[in-house]
């Protein structure tokens, strides 16, 4: 119940809240399969703003980090948040380009929320709870499990108001956040790449 995992969240520095909370971010909400619950560790009141999610490939080009970061950067000094999953390669490109920025941004993880994965990225989590914040809807403890990065993605697109894939392969869980941000109506941009960069071809068919 709800006051059990409120208990929860607070053992691991964190906050619960329910969907019926005048803080739960009012645009996840709306969308046909809203997480009952959220755990936060930073500023709940930065996922009642405005965001634009930005996702990619973890295995992501040189030329993939660099647009993430300088997109995210103006996208930041234009008032919107990045929304983004912080796995390696793109995710965490985002993250950056947006804090290097002056600008704040969510983290939506797939573990619970005392859980950082992938674990290089504890250092960066620290600065986004600062500077933004994160967010799950796993309860503490939860590991690193693979179906829980599809529902994840669900939550990624629910808190934005569009997804830019910058860099995806095919097939991709890129395109899995590209397609629920689709059906939740929102707007989905891609960043165009040759032909004949294989991690480019999921943004091409986009």
């Amino acid at each position: 119940n709800v006051a059990k995992a409120k208990e929860a969240a607070q053992a691991a520095g964190a906050i619960a809240l329910a969907i019926d909370d005048e803080r739960y971010p009012p645009l996840l909400r709306v969308i046909h399969d809203p997480p009952p619950l959220l755990y936060v560790r930073g500023d709940p009141a930065v996922l009642q703003e405005p965001h634009l999610a930005v996702v990619g490939s973890r295995r992501a080009s040189p030329a993939g980090l660099r647009v993430a970061q300088i997109l995210t950067g103006q996208v930041a000094r234009a008032g919107l948040h990045i929304c983004s999953g912080l796995a390696l390669g793109i995710d965490g490109a985002a993250h950056r380009g947006a804090l290097e920025a002056g600008g704040k941004s969510v983290a939506v993880m797939a573990t619970g929320i005392d859980t950082i994965y992938p674990h290089r990225h504890l250092a960066l989590a620290a600065q986004l709870e600062q500077a933004g914040c994160l967010v799950t809807e796993f309860p503490p403890g939860t590991p690193p499990l693979r179906q829980n990065f599809p529902k994840r993605n669900r939550i990624i697109s629910g808190l934005s108001l569009g997804v830019l894939v910058i860099e995806a392969a095919l097939p991709s869980g890129s395109l899995i956040t590209a397609g629920t941000a689709l059906a939740q109506g929102r707007e989905v941009f891609a960043l165009p790449w040759s032909m004949l960069h294989d991690g480019g071809r999921g943004c091409l068919q986009l």
